[in-house]
């Protein structure tokens, strides 16, 4: 488990392709690795990877087929910049909110602009993730706890403060890039709670108008 609490940005800096998946090492600069033991996992852009090994300066982690799939790291390239935090502990303060490091899904940043200090971020998600995002609620953008603005339809907003635009990725990020999501996992624990019995059942396929109604919720 992370938190979205951004510990340094680092780079890839080599890419071994392994028959249908691949090895990468990660320069990790300013983070810590005096805690870091092999089997440990780092979340890298907000994919949870597991150290292999650890050369001083970084580590290399294998990235699975399910994860070059299901993530930006299916454009992964050597010398990208990544967002990087190390597993949190129980003497970790949780500053953002409880993230897994499992990416739900890629979206994309529609629109940037400055907001005073601040910059303005739009950004659509997929459509299936549209029901877990909130306004006010947390979401996890590339390994960031952010909190989303706005919501309309599968699109929302963040509003990025000058820290965070300095101490992650998100100050380079730009119109057109693709983003790992992760929606907030009480969210989809809640769905899940909701279909009872049903969940058992093959096909289950998560919150309806029906069952929302079912259990009160609308009338």
């Amino acid at each position: 488990m992370f938190t979205g609490i951004i510990q340094s940005i680092g780079q890839i800096v080599a890419i071994e392709p392994k028959g249908g998946d691949c090895r990468v090492r990660v320069l990790t600069k300013k983070l810590d690795l005096g805690d870091v033991q092999l089997g440990d996992s780092i979340a890298v852009n907000g994919v949870c990877l597991t150290a292999v090994d650890l050369p001083g300066d970084g580590f290399w982690a294998d990235v699975s087929g399910e994860t070059l799939a299901r993530t930006t790291f299916r454009r992964i390239k050597t010398g990208l910049a990544v967002n990087l935090e190390k597993a949190l502990t129980p003497q970790t303060r949780l500053g953002g909110h409880l993230v897994s490091g499992h990416v739900d899904g890629i979206g994309e940043i529609t629109q940037r602009y400055n907001d005073g200090r601040s910059v303005r971020f739009h950004i659509k998600a997929p459509a299936e993730l549209a029901k877990y995002i909130a306004e006010k609620g947390s979401i996890c953008v590339d390994g960031i706890s952010l909190t989303v603005n706005t919501v309309a339809g599968a699109e929302f907003t963040l509003n990025i403060v000058p820290h965070t635009l300095v101490e992650t990725t998100m100050g380079n990020m730009k119109t057109g890039d693709p983003i790992n999501l992760e929606v907030d996992i009480i969210a989809r624990y809640l769905e899940r709670l909701l279909l009872g019995d049903k969940a058992a059942e093959p096909g289950a396929q998560g919150l309806s108008r029906e069952l929302l109604a079912e259990h009160g919720f609308m009338k």
